[in-house]
């Protein structure tokens, strides 16, 4: 008996990812809607329906993979999918042998109810001994291994590490896309994904939404300094004109894809600024929104606004003073203290994922002070963001 033809969801809008299938501008992250099976697969029917075709998930994630593949098998039995069919990016953390990490690979396919992966990230290329462990090691003979016998059609990493370590990978010329914490409120890295897209390697944003800022509850200073945009608009919007390939929302809620939905219907909203000749695209509005969103924090932190240069590295001690002093900004700058106070609290509690050294580590020692262009009282600002911004810590959400 013939199969009935899938019931396609029409694209919106797609954008080119590495050497693989193209996917919408949003990715849907599934790390957060794991209350249930049935969660999950509500959030999955959504993104659909606002024509999302790549997903993301990862074995770190709990139960995401198992729930996803059950939310796909019900659809596929309804005969749904977007055109073109689903995407799907999963990760390995790296580590393990050869042997390991290819009996972990068959059980991702196998939970998701896959022959073939469209994408496999190594999951948090953050330190020297991942590195080692993915360019001469079982890594390198994993990713060999997973594209020959025709288990993934293109590889790619995630990092949470140092620019030079990212910058170094992305040189190897192995992968075809990269997952980068890209954000409006923490821009070192978009030089890089910039490089990276300018030789066709796919960038896929973490968490601009969460990580980015808790953009979604955001306090009223920073409602007022985006103005006439919504903040998470304002973050999207910026990342979009900046040609990244997509942007992940690590949707629990059908409803936390709102702003993916308008602005995929957007077609300014989804214009890249960098074509083939990395031509910016004139958007006004967006410009505008920037500039007076920069002129409100640099008006509230006055002489005191850390410019992110990066000059004052490295310090002795181990502080890393530019995320430390870019806390203090977006706190003093932007009333973004519940978000700011967080990310200071991981700090020292999340491994290699986060920075090892808080503001309570400098000692004073002023060697930062002659290299800030900007002359800032380097060990005073550190001492003020410690008083602000420690407290007790939270849980991270996938401890």
């Amino acid at each position: 008996m013939p199969r009935r033809p899938m019931n396609l969801v029409p694209p919106l809008s797609r954008r080119p990812f590495g050497r693989g299938a193209e996917v919408s501008p949003f990715t849907l992250g599934t790390m957060r809607a794991l209350a249930s099976p049935a969660a999950l697969e509500a959030v999955l029917r959504e993104a659909l329906r606002i024509g999302i075709n790549h997903l993301e998930t990862a074995p770190a994630y709990g139960p995401a993979e198992v729930f996803l593949g059950r939310a796909l098998q019900r659809l596929e039995l309804e005969q749904l999918a977007p055109e073109g069919g689903w995407h799907i990016t999963s990760k390995l953390l790296p580590g393990p042998d050869l042997a390991t990490a290819q009996a972990q690979l068959r059980a991702i396919l196998d939970r998701l109810g896959l022959r073939r992966l469209s994408n496999l990230a190594i999951h948090g290329l953050n330190t020297e001994a991942h590195w080692q462990w993915l360019s001469e090691g079982p890594g390198f003979d994993l990713l060999a291994w997973a594209q020959g016998e025709g288990l993934v059609a293109q590889v790619g990493f995630s990092s949470h590490g140092s620019l030079a370590l990212i910058e170094r990978a992305l040189a190897t010329g192995r992968f075809s896309f990269c997952s980068l914490h890209l954000h409006l409120f923490d821009q070192a890295r978009l030089p890089l994904a910039r490089a990276a897209l300018a030789q066709g390697i796919g960038v896929m944003a973490i968490s601009p939404a969460d990580k980015g800022g808790r953009l979604y509850d955001p306090p009223p200073e920073l409602l007022a300094d985006c103005a006439p945009f919504h903040p998470l608009e304002l973050a999207y919007r910026f990342l979009l004109a900046q040609g990244i390939s997509t942007l992940t929302l690590g949707a629990a809620l059908p409803a936390d894809l709102t702003w993916a939905e308008r602005l995929q219907a957007s077609p300014m909203a989804l214009t890249s600024s960098i074509g083939p000749g990395l031509d910016p695209v004139d958007d006004p509005a967006l410009d505008a929104a920037l500039n007076r969103l920069a002129a409100a924090g640099q008006g509230r932190l006055g002489a005191e606004a850390c410019g992110q240069c990066r000059a004052c590295l490295p310090c002795p001690n181990g502080v890393p003073i530019p995320e430390l002093l870019r806390l203090r900004n977006l706190a003093v700058g932007h009333g973004m203290e519940a978000f700011a106070s967080e990310r200071y609290n991981l700090i020292g509690r999340a491994g290699h994922w986060w920075e090892e050294r808080d503001a309570s580590a400098c000692g004073s020692c002023g060697s930062c002070l002659p290299r800030c262009p900007l002359q800032l009282p380097i060990p005073d600002l550190l001492a003020d963001t410690h008083r602000r911004l420690a407290a007790a810590p939270g849980r991270r959400l996938w401890d």
